[in-house]
């Protein structure tokens, strides 16, 4: 899906992507899924100076891969070691330890696609924040 995102469509891309779980029967995934796309959206309200991006949510033999392209070149980092009155740079760090595997692919022209996995088969023990098993 083609979008311009904007302040408030981080909540209806949440929307979107917990139905499109649920049909594919892997609701089990919703909570990493809709973390990460969340994360990588709102990176694009922020950081995207047109707010540009196509979302693709793919099914795949053993869970689901999410990207996230953009027409700006800029790289996002992994920052280490924020200091705890940060206000952000921690998007990829909870992307990083909800997901099964992440990256980033340069593209073509200018842009980007900031990619994600979740495999059905739940890593050693995911639980939501608030201790529910996911």
């Amino acid at each position: 899906m083609n979008l311009t995102v904007g302040e408030h469509s981080v909540r209806h891309v949440r929307r979107i992507v917990r139905s499109l779980l649920h049909e594919w029967e892997l609701t089990e995934l919703t909570f990493a899924v809709e973390l990460g796309v969340s994360e990588l959206v709102t990176n694009v309200v922020r950081h995207v100076p047109d707010r540009r991006c196509t979302i693709l949510l793919a099914r795949q033999m053993a869970g689901v891969r999410a990207e996230v392209t953009d027409g700006f070149a800029q790289l996002p980092l992994l920052h280490d070691g924020l200091a705890q009155e940060a206000e952000c740079g921690r998007g990829l760090a909870l992307l990083d330890a909800v997901v099964d595997k992440w990256g980033v692919s340069p593209g073509a022209a200018d842009g980007k696609t900031v990619w994600f996995e979740c495999g059905e088969s739940p890593r050693a023990t995911r639980r939501s924040p608030s201790g529910v098993r996911w």
